[in-house]
C-alpha cells in the first residue's frame, strides 16, 4: 500500500499530461477543419463553468470567504487575460503551426513569468547563490531554446510515407503546416510568444487575487464563466454570422462535443489533478513532468497523423527543456535556502510573495 501511494501522483501527473497532450492536437485538427477559434472556447469555456459551478458550491460554501464586487471585477479581469486573450492567441499559433511546436513555448512560461516579476520588481535574484545563478543560467538557456525554434526551422527529421486515400487525406491536414511560408511560420511564433507572455502577467495577475480570495474552484468557475460571456461577444463583434454558430452534419456536432469535453476535461479535470499534485509533492515535481506534454504529442503526431518533425523545433526544445530543469532546479534550491534562514520582515505591500505564488503556481499550470 506505501507503495501505491507514492507513485499514485506519478501516475495521476502522467495521466493529466498525457490528456492535455491529447487536447492540444485535438485542437489543431479542429482548427484545421476550419472553426473559429472562438467559438471553440465559448463552448470550452462553458463547459467548464457548468463542471466547475457545482464543485465550488458544495466544496466552498461553507468557506466564510465573501465574494466582493472588486474582487468579481478583478476575476473578470483576469478572465479576459488568462482566458479569452491568451487562449485565442495560442490557438491563432497553433493553427499557423503545429501543435508539438506549440507545445514547446508553454515550457517558456516559468521563465517569462519570472523576467515579468523581476522587471515589476515583484521578486529578486540573488547571484551570490546557486539557486540564484541556476535561474538566470536556467532562463538565458530556454530564452536561446525559444529563439532557435521561432528562427530556425532546420530540414524534416522524419519522412512520411503514406498510400490512397490516407496519403491525401494527411496531406491536406498537413498543408498549412508543412507548406507553408517561412512568414507564416514565425507569425504563428509570434502569436504563440504573445500568449505565453499575457499568460505569465495571468500568473502575477491570480497571485494577487488568490490572497484576497482563495476559493480555487469559485475563482476558476468565475472565470470560466466571464471567459465564454467575453469570447462570445468578441466572436460576434468580428464577425456578425449567426449561421456560423449552428451545427451542420456529424463533423461539426462531433467537433462541438470535443470542444465541450476539453472545456470538462482539459480545465476541469486536469486542474483538479494537478493541484492535488501539488498538495501531494509540491510545484517543483508537477512542473518538472510538464515536457511529457511535448514528447506525447510528438509520439501521437508521428504514429496516427503523419506530421512533420523539423530540426529547429527539436533542438530548440531540447534546450528549452533542458533550461527548464535547471530553472526549476535553482527554484527549489533557493526555496531550501529560504527554509534554513531565519524569517525575515515581510515586504509591507506582500509584491515578493504574491511573485513568489505566481513563479510557483506557473510551474504547475495547465495548458489553454
Amino acid at each position: 500500500m506505501a507503495a501505491c501511494q507514492k507513485w499514485k501522483p506519478v501516475i495521476v501527473i502522467v495521466a493529466v499530461y498525457f490528456l492535455m497532450a491529447v487536447m492540444n492536437i485535438l485542437f489543431k485538427k479542429i482548427l484545421d477543419e476550419g472553426m473559429n477559434q472562438l467559438i471553440i472556447m465559448t463552448y470550452r469555456l462553458t463547459a467548464a463553468a457548468v463542471f466547475l459551478g457545482p464543485i465550488a458550491y458544495f466544496c466552498e460554501r461553507r468557506s466564510g470567504i465573501k465574494l466582493t464586487t472588486p474582487i468579481l471585477c478583478q476575476l473578470f479581469f483576469s478572465a479576459l487575460i488568462g482566458a479569452t486573450i491568451t487562449q485565442s492567441l495560442f490557438l491563432i499559433g497553433i493553427k499557423h503551426t503545429s501543435a508539438a511546436f506549440s507545445t514547446a513555448f508553454t515550457n517558456l512560461v516559468p521563465v517569462t513569468t519570472l523576467l515579468l516579476a523581476l522587471l515589476l520588481r515583484q521578486e529578486s535574484v540573488n547571484l551570490r547563490t546557486r539557486g540564484g545563478m541556476a535561474k538566470v543560467l536556467g532562463s538565458l538557456i530556454c530564452i536561446g531554446g525559444g529563439i532557435l525554434i521561432i528562427l530556425y526551422r532546420g530540414i524534416p527529421v522524419n519522412k512520411t510515407t503514406h498510400s490512397g486515400k490516407s496519403s491525401d487525406n494527411a496531406r491536406n491536414q498537413r498543408t498549412e503546416v508543412v507548406d507553408d511560408s517561412t512568414q507564416r511560420w514565425i507569425l504563428g511564433s509570434a502569436f504563440l510568444l504573445t500568449s505565453i507572455v499575457c499568460w505569465s502577467g495571468w500568473f502575477l495577475i491570480q497571485a494577487r487575487i488568490g490572497k484576497r480570495y482563495p476559493c480555487k474552484y469559485s475563482s476558476t468557475a468565475f472565470m470560466s464563466f466571464f471567459g465564454a460571456i467575453q469570447s462570445a461577444i468578441l466572436c460576434f463583434a468580428i464577425k456578425r454570422d449567426l449561421t456560423i454558430w449552428i451545427l451542420r452534419g456529424k463533423l461539426e456536432i462531433l467537433t462541438v462535443l470535443f470542444a465541450v469535453s476539453m472545456g470538462i476535461f482539459g480545465s476541469g479535470l486536469c486542474y483538479v489533478g494537478m493541484s492535488w499534485c501539488v498538495q501531494q509533492r509540491g510545484p517543483v515535481f508537477t512542473s518538472a513532468f510538464s515536457p511529457l506534454v511535448q514528447i506525447f504529442i510528438i509520439c501521437l503526431d508521428l504514429a496516427f497523423f503523419h506530421e512533420q518533425i523539423y530540426l529547429g523545433s527539436v533542438i530548440g526544445s531540447m534546450l528549452v527543456i533542458c533550461g527548464l530543469y535547471i530553472l526549476l532546479w535553482g527554484k527549489a534550491k533557493g526555496k531550501a535556502d529560504n527554509i534554513t534562514k531565519p524569517t525575515q520582515v515581510a515586504n509591507p505591500n506582500g509584491s515578493s510573495a504574491a511573485a513568489a505564488d505566481a513563479t510557483q503556481f506557473s510551474d504547475s499550470r495547465c495548458p489553454a
